[in-house]
């Protein structure tokens, strides 16, 4: 909020393709979607922002830099999205679990949370200072249109059921809910976007 007499800023919301350097805004962002502290270290044990920023630094991993956006504000980092093709989902998820399995001893079990025929909004996050100004649409606007100009039909997503704030904005994007799924211990809901033809 702009005090009185003052002019607020319009803010240059930049949206760019992830580079290798950029793994540890990817790591911070996966952390952020994923949310829950107690999920994180049993995914990746405790120094899980090593992990996932190991795991955004490779090329065939779901986190890897290929598959994410970044957003700056004005020339600084703000976030980043994660999405891949879902048909990729076990080949990706093959050099997750290998860096995670190195890293921490073990190899979680997670359940598919997409599947060929979609366009997968993995993860997603906006940090603290640069919230409530529009960039998790521009980047959710630009991964389905990413997604729609390499020839796919329908980008998905889940979200946790309790989180009706996201919710709303997939709605708001045209994100239409098509069934619900377990993820990660929660109750997600599972939306899609078409492509217009």
């Amino acid at each position: 909020m702009s005090r009185e007499g003052e002019i607020p800023m319009k803010r240059n919301i930049c949206i760019r393709p992830a580079r290798h350097e950029d793994a540890a805004t990817i790591a911070q962002v996966v952390a952020m979607a994923i949310s829950d502290e107690a999920t994180l270290r049993n995914y990746c044990g405790e120094e899980y922002l090593d992990v996932l920023g190991e795991i955004a630094r490779h090329e065939n991993t779901q986190y890897g830099w290929p598959n994410a956006l970044i957003a700056e504000v004005d020339g600084v980092v703000a976030g980043a999205v994660i999405g891949y093709d879902g048909a990729k989902l076990a080949s990706l998820r093959k050099g997750t679990l290998g860096i995670v399995s190195r890293m921490v001893g073990r190899t979680p079990a997670i359940e598919d949370e997409t599947q060929a025929g979609e366009y997968y909004l993995d993860s997603i996050g906006v940090f603290p200072n640069f919230r409530a100004m529009g960039v998790g649409r521009a980047l959710i606007e630009a991964l389905y249109e990413k997604a729609f100009a390499e020839g796919h039909d329908r980008v998905g997503l889940i979200v946790d059921c309790d989180n009706t704030n996201a919710g709303n904005l997939y709605s708001a994007l045209g994100f239409e809910y098509i069934g619900a799924k377990p993820f990660f211990g929660h109750m997600m809901w599972n939306l899609q976007k078409q492509r217009e033809h």
